[in-house]
């Protein structure tokens, strides 16, 4: 339960075994290459440079296989349950090239498919734009391409709505005589015009026609009449469905495939880490350098791969110098590890740090149990998170959440018998509905409702544990580093000053009204708090030592009260529900109304309790101790989204 040991890893070997070395680090999986920079020779010129890698054609396979995927699961979707476990294979077929190839060619099939799919959508919805252009015109039964006779001019155009026609036909034929105007149809936006007018007019009738806002209509390439054109679009648009519906039985058909192809976006992950591992090393023609880092743990197993080939290397550890270098990885027992999904959401510890997991998974599992404080809500989480964790069988993040909600929930049942919560007191109104003389009571060793007081006070001393708890880690801290003074008149000053206070109020270790304990640590406070400072400096450092000391220790105690006010409110919500429903005086209306309103009380209480204990972990607890910036350890090493790999002897 620590913080991982690492190696730095320094290697140079052959150029033509790069390949051949990067896949037995892939299977090893314990070396984080790194990017360091090119050396220079006394000329300025660089002595090597990076090595090639094929990264841009194993990203464009991996997008090419993704949007295959998207498409068989829009045209060919399974029925695969929500928490249905991955498949197994060995990692031997996991890297097969000739199956990746096999699995490529059905992808791109599929995207030919696809696409063609698209380029016959964009054609059926350009035809569907010339039909809607067309219907106004639908009345004018001329063919399109007859502009009129040769004394006799058809103009077809359009004006805005809000032209009074009357008025404009009015002035038209006024300005020439022989215009003929028909309104074949209007619109929100616009009135479809036919004009016919004698040529020797034309003009003097388009004049008037413009100040009306008239634009000539956008026909005049099609030829036939207006019902041809649209029985033509039809065909068109019959033909392109029938066309689409052969592209996507085409896709339909390659739906099986999808196992294969998720498989495929597996291996080219695999490609992918080792094409951009390529990229960080670097070459000078017959040789490669390797730099990275290797866990501590897996170096024999590491050593026994490097045997293969015709390398040079060096293991060491690193200095002070490289700690904020050296990647980090946690290393847990089955109680701890849970602990993971707090530690990097809020940032790993440094590599010099303390491993925050041990000490937190306690705390956190029992102040979220406080909190909660009903056996049925926790009997949900558990056995909810058993089902996620039994029939999926998901990985690190997953797993370590669902691990988490399964200790949270064993905490919370434990608190919820020990507090007679069950949906709040659902049982006792139960039995009171169905007999009114009941006086049943849910056994419990205290309750929110009438030990408030109690659990108050247990919450702070709960909280002053924890403290104290990170103090402590700090102190050992500081005497491993040398630095014993400053734990002595630090943590160890305020232990004294805290520890004094109850005993002063209680006389003990008081000598002729003098509280001795009080008055050592406010001694040893004020000589360790200005023993740095200097003239004037030393009042202003002993007045800020002390103010941030007491509002700093006792807020952060006070700040454990939420335990108490979480547990209270969870209580007075559940019980609020369930005398709501008892009001029906109907065992089926109260079950209904209980089992809703708990259900919401379940769920915004999950997101708070959850929320409150992250805060009291990250401020009041690491706060004391915790050192973080540490980089997330990442090696080049076999990593799945869609199946689980089983290692094989190379």
């Amino acid at each position: 339960m620590s913080i991982v040991k690492m190696k730095r890893i320094r290697l140079i070997a052959l150029a033509e075994d790069r390949d051949a070395l990067l896949s037995s680090l892939l299977h090893v999986g314990c070396v984080e290459i790194s990017e360091p920079e090119i050396p220079q020779g006394e000329d300025g010129n660089p002595l090597l440079h990076r090595d090639a890698a094929g990264v841009a054609q194993a990203r464009s396979q991996l997008t090419a296989l993704q949007h295959a995927l998207e498409v068989l699961r829009k045209y060919a979707p399974r029925k695969k349950g929500m928490f249905a476990p991955r498949d197994t294979i060995g990692e031997r077929e996991l890297l097969d090239s000739a199956a990746m190839a096999a699995a490529l060619q059905k992808a791109e099939a599929v995207n030919e498919h696809a696409k063609a799919v698209g380029q016959l959508n964009t054609r059926e919805a350009r035809l569907h734009t010339e039909q809607l252009a067309l219907q106004p015109w639908s009345a004018y039964d001329l063919p399109l391409e007859d502009q009129g006779t040769k004394t006799a001019a058809i103009l077809l155009g359009t004006v805005p709505n809000a032209v009074d026609f009357d008025a404009m036909a009015g002035a038209v034929m006024e300005s020439a005589e022989t215009a003929w105007l028909k309104l074949l149809s209007t619109d929100r936006e616009q009135q479809y015009l036919e004009v016919v007018v004698h040529r020797s007019q034309e003009a003097q009738a388009l004049e008037v026609l413009r100040t009306y806002g008239f634009s000539f209509s956008q026909l005049k390439e099609l030829t036939g009449t207006v019902a041809e054109n649209v029985r033509r679009l039809d065909d068109e648009i019959r033909q392109i469905g029938e066309q689409r519906r052969g592209e996507e039985e085409a896709i339909r058909t390659l739906g099986a495939a999808q196992d294969e192809l998720e498989v495929c976006v597996d291996r080219v992950q695999q490609v992918l880490a080792k094409e951009a591992a390529k990229e960080r090393l670097l070459t000078g023609g017959a040789i490669i350098c390797l730099d990275g880092w290797a866990e501590a743990p897996e170096v024999p197993a590491l050593e026994k791969a490097l045997k293969a080939f015709d390398c040079a290397y060096e293991l060491t550890d690193p200095t002070p110098e490289e700690y904020p270098e050296v990647p980090v990885k946690l290393k847990n027992n089955i109680f701890s590890r849970c602990m993971n999904v707090v530690t990097e959401m809020y940032s790993l510890p440094a590599y010099d740090g303390t491993d925050p997991n041990p000490l937190m998974a306690p705390f956190f599992i029992l102040f979220f149990g406080i909190m909660m404080a009903d056996a049925a809500y926790g009997l949900l989480m558990m056995f909810g998170s058993l089902f996620v964790l039994k029939k999926a069988k998901p990985r690190e993040g997953t797993r370590n959440f669902m691990e988490l909600v399964f200790w949270c929930g064993v905490s919370t049942t434990i608190i919820g018998v020990m507090t007679g919560g069950f949906l709040g007191d659902f049982i006792p109104q139960l039995i009171k509905i169905i007999n009114p003389q009941s006086t049943f009571e849910m056994p419990a060793l205290f309750t929110p409702l009438d030990d408030t007081v109690a659990i108050m006070l247990g919450s702070l001393v709960l909280g002053l544990i924890q403290v104290i708890t990170g103090m402590a880690v700090s102190v050992v801290n500081k005497i491993r580093s040398g630095d014993f003074i400053d734990a002595l008149f630090s943590e160890i000053t305020w232990w004294i000053i805290l520890a004094g206070v109850p005993l002063a109020i209680f006389g003990i270790g008081t000598v002729a009204g003098v509280p001795i304990p009080l008055v050592v640590g406010g001694l040893m406070l004020v000589f360790g708090g200005t023993r740095n400072a200097k003239g004037f400096g030393k009042v202003a450092s002993l007045v800020g030592l002390v103010y941030n000391g007491v509002t700093g220790y006792f807020s952060d105690i006070l700040s454990y009260v939420r335990l108490m006010a979480l547990m209270l409110s969870g209580s007075v919500i559940a019980s609020v529900f369930n005398t709501l429903g008892a009001t029906f005086g109907n065992v089926i209306l109260f079950v209904i109304v209980s089992l809703i309103g708990n259900a919401l009380n379940l769920a915004l209480n999950l997101l708070g309790c959850y929320v409150h204990d992250l805060r009291l972990q990250c401020l009041e607890f690491f706060g004391r101790f915790y050192k973080e910036g540490g980089k997330p350890y990442k090696p080049l090493a076999i990593q799945t989204k869609y199946v689980d790999v089983i290692k094989e002897e190379q």
